[in-house]
């Protein structure tokens, strides 16, 4: 069967405006993100919260972050993607100075957990990387979104260390002004970050296409493996830290050991897309994910060190956000670009719906057991069936329904 038409942009940057203002974005997004378990210990000792307390927040934020992705994506597919990265952000930005005054864990929820997960949700992937793909060529697609996922992994190894400092230096009240004022930069770069697929008469319409892609079984197999990248990352990005913490390391080795994940994955990123760009997508991401899983057993098996901590975030940060072009780019290219946004925050929506399971049972199995060891092994064996899951999916673009 003959793939779909390519939509053209109307969005008038050139291609490497596009991809440095998405990267932008994403740097600061993701980065600001994973400062999130920095503020668990001081917060949980204001308020007198406990770690399943943030916790639920913070899984509350990612559940809310994948439901409103499949909305963001459809609000940018009908009226465009820079409206949608604006007023995005500025929820964002109203859920952190919500997060700063918040007095209850009701209003953490509220704020950390659904006006961030709100805001993140047009910011991210599911938004940016639909825009990317149609502002670059079908020979350099993979490689553009490799590049913009990567700014999201540099905005982690840049922005933690200095969240980590902020809360330091100002305490963490006044590091969230600060974390906030830095997302405002996403406003003016939403201007370059415009445009939306161009209708063609007797096109497919969205029902018909998420109709198609939910009676597809490669669909499916890519939902559930993204499921499983997001039960990784949530739980180590917010609970690794304490961990480290746990395990009589510093605070500070918590922090650097976040940053080097992220500064590894802007390496990683842009190798996968690269490699998307001349390989087999799925093939990649079966091994991006037993990769984790060994870097894991790392974890597990060897004293904890700085040195073996630094060697697993080196590893783990490889293959870190590399599945996000990669299925990113499956999608686009199986079923087509005209609705890509709306079928990525579908599939996105399982990578959420890990998230708030990894995180959600990563404080509640800590406080019941006083350990992360549950979560350790069950992220391990996750990681091997989602390279299992990646193997039979098919490759080969549909026609339209």
């Amino acid at each position: 069967m003959s793939a779909q038409p390519a939509s053209h942009p109307i969005s008038p940057a050139s291609p490497a405006t596009v991809v440095a203002c998405a990267s932008v974005v994403l740097l600061c997004v993701m980065g600001v993100r994973a400062t999130f378990g920095l503020f668990m210990q001081p917060m949980g000792l204001a308020h007198g919260w406990g770690r399943d307390v943030f916790s639920l927040a913070f899984a509350i934020q990612n559940l809310v972050w994948g439901l409103a992705a499949i909305l963001m994506g459809s609000v940018a597919d009908k009226w465009g993607s820079g409206r949608t990265v604006v007023a995005s952000a500025l929820l964002f930005v109203l859920g952190l100075l919500g997060t700063r005054y918040a007095d209850s864990e009701a209003m953490l929820y509220l704020s950390a957990g659904v006006l961030v997960g709100l805001g993140q949700a047009g910011t991210t992937f599911a938004v940016l990387l639909p825009v990317v793909a149609r502002a670059v060529p079908v020979e350099r697609r993979s490689v553009a979104m490799g590049v913009a996922s990567a700014g999201g992994s540099m905005g982690q190894f840049v922005v933690v260390p200095a969240g980590q400092w902020l809360i330091d230096t100002l305490d963490w009240t006044g590091a969230l002004w600060v974390l906030a004022a830095l997302m405002l930069l996403a406003l003016p770069l939403a201007t370059r970050l415009t445009g939306k697929p161009r209708h063609v008469a007797g096109s497919q319409s969205l029902g018909a296409a998420v109709r198609q892609a939910v009676g597809h079984s490669t669909y499916h197999f890519l939902f559930w493996s993204y499921a499983v990248c997001g039960f990784h990352t949530a739980f180590i990005t917010l609970h690794l830290p304490a961990f480290v913490v746990d395990g009589g390391l510093k605070a500070s080795d918590g922090a650097m050991a976040i940053a080097l994940i992220g500064l590894f994955n802007v390496f990683g990123s842009y190798w996968a897309g690269k490699m998307g760009g001349h390989h087999s997508k799925k093939h990649l991401l079966a091994l991006l994910y037993a990769t984790r899983s060994a870097a894991i057993l790392l974890l597990l098996f060897l004293p904890l060190q700085p040195a073996v901590l630094y060697a697993f975030s080196a590893l783990m940060g490889l293959v870190w956000l590399g599945t996000v072009p990669l299925t990113t780019g499956l999608v686009g290219h199986i079923y087509g670009m005209r609705y890509a946004s709306t079928l990525t925050g579908i599939v996105f929506f399982g990578h959420q719906i890990g998230s708030f399971v990894g995180v959600w049972l990563g404080g509640k199995l800590y406080v019941a057991t006083g350990s992360y060891d549950v979560v350790w092994w069950m992220s391990v064996a996750l990681g091997l069936a989602a390279a299992a899951l990646c193997l039979p999916v098919r490759e080969r673009a549909l026609a339209p329904a």
